[in-house]
């Protein structure tokens, strides 16, 4: 058996995983095929760019997606160490500038003396060694087929949608006005750009849409399948014309200071760097030709005069049917040498993306020293996570973010003591969440 562990992708799982057994004292070969062969998404060659977008989720305490972050920092995750260097102003969420937030990763992975980074395609699963496969959603053809002969199972796929970017000297701040919802933000400043619509404005831009054409995703039309919480905007709104409104376009706890009062809807945008030079529209991925997305989002108020740093694209993501294919440590029941970490082992979001690579990690470290792998306790998120994707009905397998749904539910005796106090419940998750991580980690 080789004496270095093989990872296979340099995206946010397989970065944090070569960090994580390199401080274990592992050797590490991180297998990466940018710059020479790129992907419909990627636009740079640097380790874990953020491809979608710019949000790592809530900060708020006492949320799921803030416990995975929590649980990741305890244990020393790299890819939180970068969030927190590269952050940027969001509300209650974490969001990073995309630019640093890759380069600090980079920088750190790249130059440790166990981590040796290869810059080329790898068409096979290496027949030897202990193997992360940490690929992605936008896995090479080549290997995909390889994985999919590896599992024995037909690889199942989803489509995703990227928000649009645009130049911030482009946005008109007569109209657009700076808030959070319910002017809340984590250091009390208004993290988000508000572009307000009223009824005529609203019903204008939803006639335009539905009638704006799209790329052809080259399968049928009604089997196109998307991520539930990914959806793009005119998917959304083929649901009714007032779905935007009670979803990414909520005016909700936002004050129009020209008004005094909410708007009838309103579209966000979000910082996306620390020169504050361009904003994401939140929520706003979609799959639009680009000449039709400039036509139909110029109609936003205050983005009539709109420069495009990007337009919203369409990308096709890959996963195996973990439940089917992967046990509690991550590893492949037909062969436990190879480890999935990442989208394309059946989780979504950045967050989890970055937490199964961790584990991985660490399952690949102690399998490397001769150890038996241990689970995460299923108390915490991170081994609820794992209980999720590998325990799940396979028949109707789809990818699933952190929610409380997933962690174990309180006894009946604890329930009652909090039966009209929904904050006090999720505090006392994770609360057990931390101490089970405490026992499982010393």
């Amino acid at each position: 058996m080789s004496d270095s562990v093989v990872v296979l992708g340099a995206g946010l799982a397989g970065s944090e995983a070569a960090w994580q057994l390199a401080r274990a004292g592992v050797n590490v070969d991180l297998f990466e095929m940018r710059p020479g062969r790129s992907t419909s998404a990627h636009q740079t060659d640097q380790m874990a760019e953020l491809v979608c977008s710019n949000s790592l989720k809530s900060e708020a305490e006492n949320s799921a997606p803030w416990l995975l972050k929590q649980e990741l920092r305890r244990l020393g995750c790299l890819l939180m160490d970068a969030a927190q260097v590269a952050r940027v102003p969001g509300g209650q969420a974490l969001t990073v500038d995309r630019g640093i937030f890759s380069q600090f990763i980079s920088e750190k992975v790249a130059s440790h003396p166990l981590v040796t980074l290869h810059r080329e395609e790898v068409r096979e699963i290496p027949a030897a060694g202990i193997v992360i496969i940490a690929t992605g959603p936008l896995t090479s053809d080549a290997l995909a087929q390889d994985i999919a002969r590896a599992t024995g199972v037909d690889r199942l796929y989803f489509y995703d949608a990227i928000s649009p970017i645009v130049e911030a000297d482009s946005i008109d701040y007569s109209i657009a006005f700076r808030a959070s919802r319910y002017g809340k933000s984590m250091d009390a400043s208004d993290d988000y750009v508000n572009c307000p619509f009223d009824k005529d404005e609203y019903n204008t831009f939803i006639d335009a849409l539905l009638e704006a054409s799209k790329y052809d995703p080259h399968i049928p039309e009604d089997n196109t399948p998307y991520f539930e919480s990914c959806l793009p905007i005119e998917e959304i709104v083929r649901r009714g014309r007032d779905t935007l409104r009670f979803g990414p376009m909520k005016p909700v706890g936002l004050t129009d200071p020209r008004t005094g009062r909410w708007p009838y809807a309103a579209v966000q945008l979000r910082q996306e760097n620390l020169r504050a030079d361009s904003y994401n529209l939140v929520g706003f991925q979609n799959s639009l030709k680009f000449g039709e997305q400039a036509r139909v989002l110029r109609l936003v108020p205050g983005l009539r005069d709109a420069k495009f740093v990007r337009f919203g694209q369409i990308h096709r993501n890959t996963y195996i049917n973990a439940p089917a294919c992967l046990t509690p440590t991550l590893q492949l029941k037909s062969d436990p040498r190879i480890l999935f970490a990442g989208q394309i082992s059946g989780v979504e979001g950045y967050v989890e993306s970055i937490a199964t690579g961790l584990m991985a990690g660490l399952h690949a470290a102690s399998i490397r020293k001769g150890m038996e792998p241990r689970p995460f306790p299923r108390e915490t998120a991170l081994g609820s996570l794992c209980h999720y994707i590998t325990g799940a009905d396979p028949r109707n397998y789809q990818p699933a973010n952190i929610t409380f749904d997933l962690l174990p539910h309180l006894d009946e005796q604890t329930k009652k003591k909090f039966r009209h106090d929904k904050r006090a419940r999720h505090a006392e998750v994770c609360r057990l969440a931390a101490g089970a991580l405490d026992a499982w980690s010393a």
